[in-house]
């Protein structure tokens, strides 16, 4: 069996997941999360755990388990404290602000580059060189990043663009005569 789908996920307290046929609940002071239950998986709420177990001997079976706990426990993990990403724009002139639910960048284009925020996502700017992404749904939280960072992904050879605060770009030699 898989050692990740072996681990129970414990529920704090103010935080309420339900199990119906084919959908897992879980809402909580994050806001509401919901994720298709796969059939391979059998999932049992005992005592404010979860537990996570393969319906039959399969190998997707076993590794489906792990996948299912673990996407579980990571909406548990965002309707209590949620997930964040931060990005840094690195360049001259290259700034972005907030306005509300969208994001308005100036990143050496000719134009300003807007983008909307999803619902359930939201977006700061602390300094106009760096942009915090926050959320209760991690892989929304994640493919907003993603999709930022896509605007102007970080170049070799100066290392402008903009990049995840913690991305270590290696900045390549200029071709020498």
């Amino acid at each position: 069996m898989s050692r990740v789908g072996k681990m129970p996920v414990a529920i704090p307290a103010g935080v309420e997941v339900s199990i119906k046929d084919d959908q897992v609940n879980v809402k909580g002071a994050g806001g509401a999360l919901k994720t298709a239950a796969n059939q391979l998986v059998t999932i049992t709420n005992e005592a404010g755990k979860l537990t996570f177990a393969p319906a039959n001997d399969s190998r997707e079976a076993n590794a489906m388990s792990g996948t299912m706990r673990q996407l579980v426990n990571n909406m548990v993990t965002g309707v209590t404290k949620g997930f964040e990403k931060k990005l840094t724009l690195i360049g001259v002139g290259y700034k972005a602000a907030a306005q509300g639910a969208k994001l308005n960048l100036a990143v050496g284009y000719s134009h300003p580059v807007n983008i909307d925020m999803p619902a359930g996502i939201t977006v700061a700017t602390p300094t106009p060189t760096e942009i915090l992404i926050k959320g209760a749904d991690r892989q929304r939280v994640g493919q907003i990043a993603a999709e930022i960072r896509a605007v102007r992904p970080p170049e070799p050879y100066k290392g402008k663009g903009i990049r995840y605060s913690d991305e270590k770009i290696t900045i390549k030699e200029t071709k020498k005569k």
